[in-house]
């Protein structure tokens, strides 16, 4: 048996998922998840990827923490920037880009953390600011304006 409730009597079921959030709302999310996984991308290359004493060049802790420890950690920043995007994108399991982005504001706070105890306040301010876009998207695809799964 199935049931059917009234979109009058129950006025939250009169927002579509995939068009929830305002407008510019959305735009905002996207143009953030963009520059998110830029960010992401780049720097999480350049760690998995490149030769270590290259990446030294441009990453000055490098040479501080295991090998191991810089390739996981562009691996998983590499991930994160296909997890900003691809699920939202295509709507296939959208929930992982909130998800994602969770994980990176979780990162970015560890991250703050570690630049402090190594005397980095620099790295402190723009990991607080990539966290705070990252939180921004989380309140976004979780509250304001969630992309719904295909078919729905």
């Amino acid at each position: 048996m199935t049931t059917h409730v009234s979109t009058l009597s129950n006025p939250a079921l009169t927002t579509n998922r995939t068009t929830s959030g305002s407008r510019p709302l959305r735009a905002a999310l996207w143009i953030t998840q963009g520059l998110l996984a830029l960010a992401f991308g780049f720097a999480g290359s350049t760690k998995a990827l490149a030769p270590l004493a290259e990446a030294a060049k441009k990453i000055p802790w490098i040479p501080d923490v295991p090998a191991a420890l810089v390739r996981f950690s562009g691996s998983v920043e590499l991930l994160a920037a296909v997890g900003l995007v691809l699920p939202a994108l295509t709507r296939i399991r959208p929930r992982l880009t909130s998800l994602a982005v969770s994980g990176l504001v979780v990162v970015m706070t560890l991250t703050s953390v570690f630049h402090l105890t190594h005397g980095e306040p620099q790295g402190v301010v723009f990991n607080l600011i990539l966290g705070g876009l990252a939180a921004f998207v989380a309140w976004g695809r979780f509250r304001a304006a969630p992309i719904a799964p295909r078919g729905q």
